[in-house]
C-alpha cells in the first residue's frame, strides 16, 4: 500500500493533535516547523481534516487545530482514509500488461497475495489509535505487535 505525502503529513498532524490532549490547540505552523513541512501545504491539510470531521479549527490570532474526538476514538485507518479516496488494491503493472494465459502462470497467486498485504495493512491501520500513537495513556513509547 502507497500513501500520498499529503496522507503521511495529515499523520504527523493528527499525532501532534493527539500529543497536545483533548481540547489544546496546535497551529499548522508549529506542526510544519517540527516536521519541516511547508506551512501553506500543512494547513490545506488541516482544512481537510477539518472537513472529514476528523479536528476541530478555530480562526483567530489565538486559532488552531484539535481532535473532534477523543484520540483514544481516532485510528490511524481513519486518518489515512480521510486521504486516500479507496485503498483498494490498486492494478499491478504485470497485471496491466499480462497476456492472455498469464492468470494460470500465476498472476492470480501474486493478487491474492497483495490483496492480503493490504487488508493486513488495513487491520493493523485500524487497530492503532492516536492515543496509542502518541503514547498518552502509559505515557512511555507505544508498543506495536503483529497480528499472528
Amino acid at each position: 500500500m502507497t500513501l500520498k505525502k499529503s496522507t503521511y503529513y495529515a499523520l504527523y498532524a493528527a499525532l501532534e493533535m493527539a500529543r497536545a490532549g483533548r481540547g489544546i490547540q496546535v497551529t499548522a505552523s508549529s506542526v510544519a516547523q517540527s516536521y519541516g513541512i511547508p506551512e501553506a501545504v500543512l494547513a490545506k491539510v488541516f482544512q481537510q481534516l477539518v472537513h472529514k470531521g476528523i479536528a476541530l479549527g478555530t480562526r483567530g490570532t489565538r486559532g488552531g487545530y484539535s481532535l473532534a474526538r477523543p484520540s483514544g476514538e481516532v485510528t490511524v485507518l481513519d486518518v489515512i482514509q480521510a486521504f486516500e479516496p479507496s485503498l483498494e488494491t490498486t492494478q499491478s503493472p504485470v497485471a496491466a500488461n499480462s497476456r492472455e494465459g498469464a492468470e494460470t502462470a500465476g498472476l492470480g497467486r501474486l493478487r491474492k497475495l497483495f490483496d492480503e498485504v493490504d487488508e493486513l495493512s488495513r487491520c493493523t491501520y485500524a487497530s492503532v489509535t492516536l492515543e496509542t500513537l502518541a503514547g498518552n495513556r502509559s505515557g512511555g513509547e507505544p508498543q506495536f505487535h503483529a497480528a499472528k
